[in-house]
């Protein structure tokens, strides 16, 4: 089984930066996807961006420029520095991480931009 905890989300001006961090434990594969999704009320769940474990990336064309996703493979973690906020950035922000056709998820962190 996995684990994954999400911290860092918060209140924020449009314009700034927040730094989110996801940590697995459990049986954790070496080969795996991890990556962040964000629902916003009202929305479906949508794909924010994804981190291989080699280290490949993939963004959404909504935060491209302003958003970085990394990891630490030694850590089991995975981070999303966030900058240039703005208001449709908020939403709640969910840890996923994909092994074996298997997915998992985090309990979610909100993230909130007032403008």
């Amino acid at each position: 089984q996995v684990q994954l905890v999400e911290s860092g989300g918060g209140l924020v001006q449009a314009g700034g930066s927040l730094r989110l961090s996801c940590a697995a434990s459990g049986i954790i594969f070496k080969i795996n996807v991890m990556g962040w999704y964000r629902q916003a009320p009202g929305k479906q769940r949508e794909l924010v961006a994804t981190i291989t474990s080699t280290g490949s990336t993939n963004y959404d064309d909504s935060v491209k420029g302003r958003f970085t996703i990394s990891r630490d493979n030694a850590k089991n973690t995975v981070y999303l520095q966030m900058n240039s906020l703005v208001p449709e950035d908020t939403a709640v922000y969910y840890c996923n991480l994909v092994a074996v056709l298997n997915h998992y998820w985090g309990q979610g962190t909100q993230v909130t931009v007032s403008s």
